[in-house]
């Protein structure tokens, strides 16, 4: 499934109205770290159909971030039922994000 690009104006439908969980990914274009976790984000949006994953421009979505305590990126995100069920904040490996999921 694709990666989608989540703003304030398809948030609620995409995100807390999701009937799956949804990993959402805060992040920004000059954020290093970011850019590590970045592919493999996209790769768990390819291999989990049970899962939606968006991902939040920080810098373009300045609203969203501040609404959910965002102070650091890349914050990682799951909302279960439209309410945040996990977050991590920083860089992390493809296990540690899988099991944020479960």
């Amino acid at each position: 499934m694709a990666v989608l690009t989540v703003t304030k104006d398809n948030f609620k439908t995409q995100v807390l109205e999701s009937a799956q969980p949804v990993l959402v990914d805060f992040w920004a274009p000059w954020c290093g770290p970011c850019r590590m976790v970045s592919p493999i984000v996209d790769q768990i949006a390819e291999e989990r159909n049970d899962v939606t994953v968006g991902k939040i421009n920080v810098d373009e979505q300045p609203e969203l971030a501040q609404q959910f305590g965002v102070m650091s990126i890349p914050t990682l995100l799951v909302f279960k039922g439209g309410q945040v069920a996990n977050k991590a904040v920083g860089a992390r490996g493809k296990a540690d994000i899988l099991k944020m999921l479960d």
